[in-house]
């Protein structure tokens, strides 16, 4: 038996292959590479060009591989594309994933876990978010992913079949040992964009709103090491083999960093300062985003090994390095 993770050669999927790895798995992996590379799946993994909504695809491989779960990453996770191209991401996200979801259906796959996101909470208040908390989303990002929440929820109480859908908050630093990272061109994570500016690769960073209602008037976020997250997926794995119940849960830390937070952190490792404007707010930011990792500590017994912010930006930073390295 094996198991199927789309999008594996992306940034969080090539993560999730090495712990998957490393917990003895057979992994077989599916990537178009529209944003991944094919160099960041370990060889010990077998990878399959394509698209998820490819059926035919889907049955060869789930076959093929005896594929007993699912790892679902691929998919689109630009929150101002999604306003401006939304049927993109009701395509990627939602229509494709119905097809893989449906493929897996019938081919007898007993596992599924997907990769979805804390903006599915949309505008949210200060305090940590729990899984209750009203879902109002307010981008075709978070509303396709929410989608799939839904389709995952349907067909779990149809079908033989048990999910789990973890809520990502915001995912960054990469694998400790320097083989993979945050590789996609123009990647607007926060983390990544003020390490390129560290590294002379951008000639400045933006701070969009210093008027919010947090200590510094900066945006206030929950930053998870992106080691931390796929380790939560393989333990996520683990409870629905041995019979645990479908769930859905945030993955994050439960505290956040503001916005001149993280980038004193990355000046402090870096070991020298670079330039930061100030720019307006950004329509649709929530003044802080944070988690309530209550629920998905108590159901599998998850513990993070990285909840530190300087050490999650010196992954970052070394691997931007490595990386500038390698495109040379």
């Amino acid at each position: 038996m094996s198991v199927l993770v789309t999008g594996g050669a992306g940034y969080i999927g090539s993560h999730a292959v090495i712990d998957l790895l490393r917990a003895g798995e057979e992994v077989v992996v599916i990537d178009d590479l529209s944003t991944g590379f094919d160099w960041a799946v370990q060889e010990a993994a077998t990878l399959h060009l394509g698209d998820i909504a490819d059926a035919g695809l889907i049955d060869r491989v789930l076959s093929e591989h005896d594929v007993e779960a699912v790892i679902h990453f691929a998919g689109s996770i630009v929150v101002p594309e999604s306003v401006e191209n939304p049927l993109k991401y009701y395509s990627n996200n939602t229509a494709k994933s119905r097809t893989l979801i449906e493929r897996c259906v019938a081919g007898g796959v007993k596992h599924f876990i997907f990769s979805s996101t804390a903006a599915v909470y949309g505008m949210v208040g200060i305090e940590p978010v729990k899984e209750d908390t009203m879902l109002q989303p307010m981008s075709p990002y978070g509303r396709s992913k929410l989608m799939t929440e839904w389709m995952l929820r349907d067909v779990a109480a149809a079908h033989d079949m048990t999910f789990a859908a973890l809520r990502y908050f915001n995912v960054a630093g990469g694998d400790p040992e320097g083989r993979v990272g945050q590789s996609t061109a123009n990647a607007t994570h926060l983390i990544k964009v003020a390490c390129q500016t560290a590294l002379g690769q951008r000639p400045y960073i933006e701070v969009f709103g210093d008027d919010y209602p947090t200590p510094d008037g900066t945006c206030i976020r929950d930053y998870i090491h992106v080691s931390d997250l796929v380790a939560a997926h393989t333990a996520a794995l683990r409870h629905l083999r041995k019979g645990g119940e479908s769930f859905i849960a945030n993955c994050g830390y439960g505290h956040g960093f503001s916005v001149r937070e993280v980038l004193g952190a990355v000046e402090r490792v870096a070991g020298h300062s670079f330039e930061i404007r100030q720019a307006p707010r950004r329509a649709g930011d929530p003044a802080s985003v944070v988690s309530d990792p209550t629920l998905i500590k108590s159901t599998l017994g998850w513990m993070p090994a990285y909840d530190d912010l300087d050490t999650i930006v010196t992954h970052a930073l070394a691997w931007e390095k490595r990386l500038a390295e390698r495109n040379r």
